[in-house]
Parts: C-alpha cells; sequence; structure tokens
C-alpha cells in the first residue's frame, strides 16, 4: 500500500546522488519529490508540510559529518537525508502506545468506526489475539443494524472458540450492559462490543454509541478505520474523537490499494496513538503497531523484525532450522517446497512479505507483476499435488518426460511449465548444497544467522552498521568518493598492468 510513498522518497535519494553537501539549492528538488508523493498518498495538506519542514529542519541544521568515525564508515548527505526521513516518520507515527487497559473484572473493549471499515473482523482478530495470551474474551454483539452482522459475529467466535452474547430483538446499550454482567456470571475476563456503523457519520450513531459508553464505562475505545478512505478517514477519526474521546486507532485494509496517507495523518492531527494494523480477512493478520518498522517499508528498506514475528507466529522454530540443514545439504524434496510454499500462503501475500525483505523491499518496482501474483504459487502447488508421493521425496524422478506428460495433464498445465518448475527446483537445489559445503557446518550458520537477528531486534544493528535502532538506511562501511583524478589514475594503472601481463605471456 506504501508504493507511491516509497517511489516518492527513492527519487528523493537519487536526486540528492553524488551530492558532496546539503543546501538550500540540492535539497529543495529532493523535498519536492517527497512532497508530490505524500499528496498523492492523501496525507492532509498540514501534516505533509509540518513534515517537510522538520526534515528540512534537520538536514540543514546540523553539520553532515562524512566520516563517522566510531563506525569506520564514510556517511554521505544522501544518507544524512534518508535518515532525517526516518526519524521524522517514526516521530509523525509515535510514539508508540500499544497497550490495552485489562485491568477491570472484566476488562471492556469497545470497537466503534463507520460502516464498511472492519470492526466486526477486526473484532474477532482482536478476540484470538487475547485469547492466545491467556485471556478468556467474550465477544459482545451490539450491531443489530447491519444485516448479517451478528450472523458474522457468531460465525467468527465458533472459527476461534470464543463466545458471542446477543439476544434477538435488544437494544444496543440494553445488549451491552447484559453482556458484561454476562462476562462477569461466567468467567469471562474481556468484553469486546461490536458497535454498529454507518455509512457516514450522523447524530443518530453517534448518540448511541456515546449512551453505550456512559452505561458501560469501557477501558479502551478503538476506533477502526479503513486505510483505503484517505484524508477522510482524519476527518472521520477527528468527529469520533470529539464525540467519545477514544483510547486509540486499529488501522485496516493495509494490503488493499489503500495510498497511506491515513497512516501517516491520523496520529498527528488526534494525538491519538495507533495500536494495531489489520491485514486480510485471516484472523491472525492483527499486528502490533511498530512505526520503525512501519517508516523501514515506506523508505523501502523493508522489515527485518516484522518479517520474524509473522515467520514466528506461522512456523515452527525446530522444524524450520531441520529444513534449512536439508536445504544446505542438498537434500531439499518437492515435500519440502510444498510445505514451505503453504507457511507463505500464511503468511500472507507475496507483496506482502517481499516489502518486508531488505533490498528486495526497494526494487519492488522493477520485479514483474507476474512474479508477485499470490496465484502462481497456487498454480505451483498444483503442480506439485499432481505429483504422486514417491515422486515428491525423490525429486529426480521427475526429469522423466513420461512423468512430466502425465503431472501436466493432472493440473492443467503445458508439459513445458513442468519441465521449467523441475529445472528451477534441481538448480536451487543444487545452489543451496553447493552454499552449505561452501560455507561450511549448517548448524555454524544457523546459530549466525540467529545472533544477527537477535542484534537486529533489540536495535544493536548488524556488524559494519552503527547502532541506529535497526535503522538499515546507513549500514556497511562505504568507499569514500573518488575525485575525476583519482578514477583517471586508476583506469590508467588497471590498463597498464593488463599491457604488462600479456607482456610476459
Amino acid at each position: 500500500m506504501f508504493d507511491v510513498l516509497s517511489r516518492g522518497f527513492k527519487s528523493a535519494r537519487l536526486k540528492l546522488q553524488g551530492k558532496a553537501e546539503l543546501n538550500e539549492e540540492n535539497l529543495g528538488p529532493a523535498l519536492r519529490e517527497v512532497r508530490a508523493s505524500l499528496i498523492q498518498a492523501d496525507v492532509e495538506l498540514k501534516v505533509a508540510k509540518a513534515f517537510l519542514d522538520r526534515v528540512k529542519e534537520r538536514c540543514l541544521g546540523e553539520e553532515v559529518k562524512l566520516t563517522a568515525k566510531a563506525a569506520g564508515m564514510t556517511v554521505s548527505p544522501q544518507d544524512h537525508f534518508i535518515k532525517a526521513c526516518y526519524d521524522e516518520l517514526v516521530e509523525l507515527m509515535g510514539p508508540v502506545d500499544t497497550t490495552l487497559d485489562l485491568d477491570g473484572s472484566p476488562a471492556i473493549i469497545m470497537m466503534v468506526g463507520l460502516q464498511g471499515a472492519g470492526k466486526t473482523t477486526t473484532a474477532g482478530k482482536l478476540a484470538k489475539m487475547l485469547a492466545s495470551e491467556g485471556r478468556k474474551p467474550l465477544l459482545v454483539a451490539a450491531d443489530i443494524y447491519r444485516p448479517a452482522a451478528v450472523d458474522q459475529l457468531v460465525v467468527l467466535g465458533r472459527r476461534i472458540g470464543v463466545p458471542v452474547f446477543n439476544v434477538p430483538g435488544m437494544k444496543p446499550v440494553d445488549l451491552a450492559k447484559m453482556g458484561v454482567s454476562q462476562a462477569r456470571n461466567t468467567g469471562r475476563d474481556v468484553v469486546i462490543i461490536d458497535t454498529a456503523g454507518r455509512l457516514a457519520i450522523d447524530e443518530k450513531m453517534m448518540a448511541e454509541v456515546a449512551d453505550i459508553k456512559a452505561a458501560v464505562k469501557p477501558a479502551n475505545i478503538l476506533f477502526t478505520v479503513d486505510a483505503m478512505i484517505g484524508q477522510d478517514a482524519v476527518k472521520t477519526a477527528r468527529s469520533f474523537d470529539e464525540k467519545l474521546d477514544f483510547t486509540g486507532f486499529i488501522l485496516t485494509k493495509l494490503d488493499g490499494d489503500a495510498r497511506g496517507g491515513a497512516a501517516l495523518s491520523i496520529k498527528e492531527v488526534t494525538g491519538k496513538p495507533v495500536k494495531f494494523l489489520g491485514q486480510g480477512e485471516d484472523l491472525d493478520k492483527l499486528e502490533v503497531f511498530r512505526p520503525e518498522g512501519l517508516a523501514q517499508r515506506i523508505l523501502g528498506f523493508g522489515d527485518v523484525v516484522g518479517l520474524m514475528q509473522d515467520f514466528e507466529k506461522h512456523v515452527d522454530q525446530e522444524s524450520a532450522e531441520k529444513d534449512a540443514e536439508k536445504m544446505l545439504r542438498g537434500d531439499f524434496t518437492y515435500d519440502d517446497f510444498v510445505k514451505q510454499m503453504k507457511t507463505l500462503r500464511r503468511m500472507g501475500p507475496i507483496r506482502e512479505i517481499m516489502g518486508k525483505m531488505p533490498i528486495i523491499s526497494g526494487m519492488l518496482d522493477q520485479i514483474p507483476e507476474e512474479a508477485l501474483d499470490d496465484r502462481e504459487l497456487d498454480r505451483t502447488l498444483a503442480i506439485m499435488n499432481s505429483m504422486t508421493r514417491q515422486e515428491r521425496s525423490f525429486p529426480d524422478l521427475m526429469s522423466d518426460p513420461g512423468r512430466q506428460r502425465r503431472v501436466a495433464k493432472g493440473c492443467g498445465r503445458s508439459v513445458d511449465d513442468i519441465v521449467e518448475l523441475h529445472q528451477r527446483f534441481s538448480q536451487a537445489r543444487q545452489m543451496m548444497g553447493g552454499l552449505g559445503q561452501m560455507l561450511g557446518n549448517p548448524q555454524q550458520i544457523l546459530a549466525l544467522q540467529k545472533q544477527l537477528a537477535a542484534m537486529q531486534q533489540s536495535g544493536q544493528g548488524f556488524p559494519g552498521m552503527p547502532p541506529m535502532g535497526g535503522f538499515p538506511g546507513m549500514g556497511g562501511p562505504q568507499k569514500p568518493e573518488l575525485t575525476a583524478e583519482e578514477k583517471i589514475a586508476k583506469r590508467a594503472a588497471r590498463k597498464a598492468a593488463q599491457k604488462d601481463r600479456k607482456g610476459r605471456k
């Protein structure tokens, strides 16, 4: 969803490439690129202007130290600009406050927002998250107006094993009060009230949610906002806040075609924190908001910590280590491949996963669209599901043309598709086996990987990168920029060496 913003910051970086210093003259074009992307992404105008002013002040108000002696590396003005943007993005969306007040008996969470923002689904996601933390939530279906809203919550409750309270014909305020009493009587320690939304803000809706608040006195009022409605999200949030004084936001539909402006504007305008981010319909797709991770994704540097958290949710650590060892020994089979593909599908859309990967996240616009198409994963799975158990366990059997023709018929693909998949799989298996031999003991490699991941999560950075809270924009020792004379001398020396080698031959 942050493609527009990412392109703007990338263009700004390119404007500063090769500059020896930051000044008013060369900073202007870079800031114009950022301004255009912010406006295109639907960031509120006042928020965009204030952000750019602060970035400019950071860039021109501090001396750019070209050599960071403590870290033994070179920092360019371009790096300094990106670091200023990163710091301001984090400040714009922070400070972080993802806590919920769960001290009550029971603790009460009230979900509010416009119709279609995803309140009901988000209520189910939140209930599942709290249940996984050892809580005993109760869902209260207080949206009696939208057709099938109660049925939707009941279905969600069954899927996650959480009871849903509703009495047909009862008014929402009475439902909320009785739901709290029911929770107290049945030993449920958290009540999540799903209130009704409307297509637009109106006095009747506002009066109803205000009455529910007065009746049950919830410690947590979470405003669920659709990231796809842009600046309107900010206006809606302001209206709800004036009436209810809510405690925080849940930003939904980040996996859609949203331009991201709401994520940057809401906190600045209302002063209320973003608590969680919702992506997709899966009930485990609710993540704790981390401004650092979001800022890194916007700037095209990925989000290693977020990727690790997704991985830990869906993958058994011991099983993952065994699979990694098999890959590095070159023993990888189609069965292993199927397992990994299914894990990827559970983790979310390919584009979202790639967006959290350092380096790759900054190159998404250069990757063909079909390579990021989730349907291609399903097609590949269909091919492998058409293989026999023996073929999946012994991949070399798939070199046989007869087997390839049979599998092609079974999955409705061409023989060329089967051949291409098998060739890619064999090359990858061979490459990973060669990498394992070159690097040595797979267990040592995995231990080093764990150490690097822990350093990134704790904010220490990687070796060769200054400890900047995990910020990856200024990593790695860089060679100082050569002058024109030095480049000519280096080229002449290289030619002389080549001529000398030919003469000796």
